[in-house]
Parts: structure tokens; sequence; C-alpha cells
């Protein structure tokens, strides 16, 4: 009865927002009302969130791009050593590096995104991942690998901010983590893609083999970056925050579907960029002006943040370090070696295995789909921090049993059913929803640079296990090394259920005042689990 009185009360103010995944039953619901003017505006609306969708699609080929430059180096980096002579602490820098490049990448883009829009800076990480991927390619000796390397890292970096901020603001609330699941996806896809390329391309001669593995990833890049030009149009938080209002109405009105709901939602977005204006900031927008505001920026969110800032940037930053303090870069970069240690000792059946972790993480990715708008943010962060332990103790146990030279299957099919399984549970809650949950609970002036400082801090402990992962199993042990990241497991599931409240269905806008009211009250224990 209550959600009904809502959705009415939805209707009369002419705030109707279609999520785009209707449940059964909808449509006739409204048919046997006989509310023409409800259907009228359920159309609009669904068809302002179609175009929220084909803006997300489009924009989350970055990730795909990312995905296939992230994983392509676990298959070719064997062949990669053969050809070139690169020594086992040559190739863990080389693979390590990339995080750390990514990690400058991820801090100039909340800049970019500011200065350049969001769209913009999406076709410039293009123009690098094309770059990158053609030096590496063609690299001849280390340094040209690392040369190349350093441009396809800074475009990662890139890419990790922008996809999720272009998304968090074109969507409606209703689909908003429909639609911020999507990059996760197509960065999973990605990797999927880059294992099948290793698989498929490792029978060609040596020194072809891997180069037409790295190059393959030199294509996608030109096409998105014409896309993002000439077709994409630029957020209406962005334009709002640069004065071109005329615009951010135009663009609001096809997302949402209605032009109640658009002026609605722009008064929204003009209010909240009014509230936190300093006195440099002028209707005119100045360069200098631009960059004062830049300034107070970065001042306020390192320097003096107010208590709901400072909340919303420990959620960010703990789900962040989280994320990878887990291990997941361990598995993604050097999962080969790891079911080598296990005695999987064909090239053949290990890369069929690690093409098996790919297609496991991609399909598991498409549940938060369906589930982070029904179910909420902080269950599914929950469910996949639990399980990610679980399955990391069981690899830490099946990597300890398997005899030192190899040759126990059991082991060998455990290791690899509880990578799968960890690998799952990732994709569940710690994969797509840390980066919905950060791009979503940052208010917007902090937005881009919020999330840039998230995704450097992803990208400094991905960087630390990709270039310790050799050293750290060689010091403690392959299991060991497993034991350690279930135990960051298990201490990312307490981080969240002590510091993290529910954001589901709260509109951008709003996020602040929930954080607010967070610092003074504990986290909602019932959790729909």
């Amino acid at each position: 009865m209550e959600k009904e009185q809502r959705q009415q009360q939805q209707h009369e103010a002419g705030e109707l927002e279609a999520p785009l995944l209707l449940p059964a039953g909808h449509h006739d619901h409204a048919v046997d009302n006989g509310d023409a003017a409800a259907r009228t505006k359920a159309a609009a609306a669904a068809a302002g969130s179609s175009y929220a969708l084909v803006c997300s699609l489009v924009a989350s080929a970055i990730s795909i791009i990312y995905g296939y430059n992230r994983g392509v180096m676990s298959g070719a980096q064997k062949f990669v050593q053969e050809d070139l002579g690169v020594s086992d602490a040559r190739i863990e820098v080389l693979i390590g590096a990339t995080s750390i490049y990514s990690l400058v990448g991820s801090l100039a883009a909340g800049w970019a995104c500011d200065r350049l829009g969001r769209r913009r800076t999406m076709a410039l990480s293009a123009a690098m991942f094309f770059a990158g991927s053609a030096v590496t390619g063609a690299a001849t000796g280390y340094a040209a690998l690392m040369a190349g390397q350093l441009v396809a890292g800074v475009a990662c970096g890139f890419g990790l901010v922008v996809a999720p901020v272009y998304i968090a603001e074109m969507a409606p609330a209703a689909s908003r983590g429909f639609l911020s699941s999507i990059p996760e996806i197509a960065g999973n896809s990605g990797i999927l893609l880059s294992y099948i390329a290793d698989f498929a391309l490792a029978g060609l001669p040596r020194g072809l083999n891997w180069r037409l593995m790295i190059g393959v990833g030199a294509v996608p890049p030109l096409f998105l970056a014409v896309a993002a030009l000439l077709f994409m149009p630029e957020t209406p938080r962005w334009l709002v925050l640069h004065g071109h209002h005329d615009e951010a109405r135009r663009i609001l009105a096809r997302t949402t579907g209605d032009r109640a709901l658009a002026d609605r939602r722009f008064t929204e977005i003009v209010s909240s960029v009014q509230v936190h204006e300093t006195p440099n900031n002028n209707a005119n927008h100045n360069n200098k002006n631009k960059k004062a505001s830049g300034t107070s920026v970065w001042r306020e969110i390192l320097v003096r943040p107010t208590p709901p800032v400072r909340r919303v940037l420990l959620a960010v930053l703990g789900l962040q370090f989280f994320q990878q303090a887990s291990g997941v870069a361990a598995l993604v970069l050097y999962a080969p070696r790891v079911f080598n240690h296990v005695g999987i000792t064909s090239q053949r059946a290990v890369l069929g295995a690690t093409v098996l972790l790919g297609l496991v993480k991609t399909v598991s990715i498409v549940v938060p789909l369906f589930l982070a708008d029904r179910l909420g943010r902080r269950p599914m962060l929950l469910a996949s921090a639990g399980g990610m332990a679980a399955s990391l103790l069981v690899l830490g146990f099946s990597l300890r049993a398997s005899p030192p030279s190899g040759g126990a299957w059991w082991a060998a099919a455990t290791s690899v059913a509880a990578a799968a399984a960890f690998m799952a549970t990732f994709s569940l809650g710690f994969g797509p929803v840390i980066w919905m949950y950060g791009s979503e609970i940052l208010p917007l002036r902090l937005r881009a640079q919020g999330t840039g400082i998230g995704t450097a801090v992803n990208r400094v402990m991905s960087a630390v296990v990709g270039m310790t992962f050799i050293s750290l199993y060689e010091a403690v042990g392959m299991a060991g090394s497993f034991y350690i990241f279930a135990g960051c497991a298990a201490a990312a599931w307490v981080f969240v259920y002590a510091c993290l409240p529910e954001t589901k269905g709260k509109s951008l806008e709003e996020m602040e005042a929930l954080f607010a009211t967070a610092a003074r009250s504990p986290p909602s224990t019932p959790l729909p689990l």
C-alpha cells in the first residue's frame, strides 16, 4: 500500500522515472487502471532510460579496451620473455608498473574531466589506448615495452575514471544501479576477449603471436574516439557546472523522457552547484575562476573536508583499497603461474583454465545488473566479500595440499574451481558495485576529482600486488599468499558492515545528506540477504 501511494504521488508530481528492467505485469497494471496519462509518462520515461542505456553502452567501450589491455599480458608474458629475453623480475616490474602509470592517469583524469568535459576526456583516453597498444606490439626491446605500457597505463587510469563518472551523471536514479554496472561487465568482457586471443594466437610463430595479441587492442580505440567526438552528448551536470544550461535541459529531457521532470532535475542540479559555489565562481566562468574552483575542490577533499565529505572519502578509498588487497590482480595477471604451481603443465590446458576464469568472471558480473537496484548495494558487497574470503581459503588449501612435483589431480581441479568461485563472488559485488557506489556518493563538485583519487588508490594497490606477487609467493609460498588475500577479504566484509550506508533509490543530489545522517548514526542492520 505504501509503495502504491508513493507511485501515485510520483504520477501527480510528474516525477515518473522508468527503470530499464520493469517488473512483470507493470504495463498491464497501468492498462487495468485505465490511466492513459500514466501510460504516456511511462512510455516517455522508458524512452529516456533507453537513451541513457545507449549512451552508457558507448561509454563502456572504454572499459572493454581497458579490460583487454589489462588481461592480455597474462598469456602474452611468457612469449615476450622467450622472444625478447626478459627475466621474471623485469616482467614483474613491467606488469606492475602499468598500475603505477594508471595512477598518474587517474589523477590527471579528474582534472581533464572537469576542464575538457567527460566526453572529450573519453576520446583522449581512446587515443592513448591506440598509441600504447601500437608501441607495445611493435617493441623490439624492454625499453620500448615500458614506453608502450606507460602510455597504455595512463590511458587505463583515464578510462577507469571517466566511464563511471559519465554513466552516473547520465543515468536516471531508477536505473543508475543497472547502468553503472555496465562498465564493469564491459571490463570483464575485455579481459575475457584478451584470454581468448591469447589462447587462439598462442600457436603462431614466436615473435608474431604476442605482437598480434597486444596489437589487436589498438583497433577498437579508433572507433570509440570517433563516436565520443561526433555522437555522444556531454553530461548535464558538467554542462550546468560550466554554464551551458540550455544544453543541460535538452539532455535531461532526453534521459528522463519528461519535460517537467527534466526541469525538476535541472533545478536540483543548479541548487547543488550554487550551494557550494565559492566567491571566486561567477556566471562568466572565466579561466581565473575555473583555476580557483579547482583549487578549492582539492582543498575541500584533502585539507578541510566536512564530516559528510570525510565519510564519503572513507567509503570510496576503503572500497578501492580492499578491492585490490583481496588479490584479484594476482589471478588476472598470473593465473597461468598459479595453475603451473598446482601441476597443470600443458600450455593449452593452462590457457584454457585461464579462459574459464575470464568466462566465469564475465558471466557472474551480469548478476548485479538485475540485483543492484532491488537488493541494494550493502547486501551485495557483504555477500561478495564473504564469498571471496571463503574461496581464497579453499584455493590456499588446495595449493598447499598439492605435492611439490604436482600430479594430484584433485588438488588441480580444486584450485581451478576455487579460483573460478573467487572470480564469481568478486564479480557479484566488489567488482562492479564499488565503482557504482563510489561514483554515486561523491558530491557533484567533487565527483570527477574524488573518483580520480579513489582510482589512484585502486591503482596503487593493484601495482603493489602486481609488482610483488612473484616475490611474495617465493617468500611465503603460493598457498600463504592466498591466505593473506583471504584475510584482506574478511577485513573488507567488516569494513562494509561497519561503514557503508545503503544508497539504493537515492538521487545523486541526496547522497551528501545521507552521509551527513550516517555520520551521526550507525548503518542500518536489517539486510535483505
